[in-house]
């Protein structure tokens, strides 16, 4: 499992979002929705703090994660987060080794 924060979708977050220290942007499977890979669950964000971390980036002090517990539902995909500007949203996309899926959430 990959995790690949675009400049973009950083600068949405580091403009949007306030952490505080030790905290950073997680990533996992919500239940509701779907994604072109999980049908009945979608992309979930939230605040948090890293406890077992799958795994974890950091740009510019900012630290984005996905926790051991998710691997279930980001196992086998790199998750690419970028920032749809024309649609001011946040899109993240699902890379297996031969396909791409695409997944829109709204900001």
């Amino acid at each position: 499992m990959e995790l690949t924060i675009s400049p973009k979708a950083h600068a949405w977050f580091k403009k949007e979002i306030i952490l505080n220290p030790g905290q950073g942007i997680r990533f996992f499977g919500k239940v509701y929705g779907s994604t072109p890979v999980h049908e009945g669950f979608s992309v979930g964000m939230s605040v948090d703090t890293p406890n077992r971390p799958l795994v974890q980036v950091t740009v510019d002090d900012f630290t984005y994660f996905v926790e051991e517990d998710d691997q279930w539902f980001f196992d086998g995909y790199q998750l690419v987060v970028s920032f749809y500007s024309s649609f001011r949203r946040i899109e993240t996309i699902f890379i297996s080794t031969s396909l791409w899926f695409h997944l829109l959430k709204p900001a």
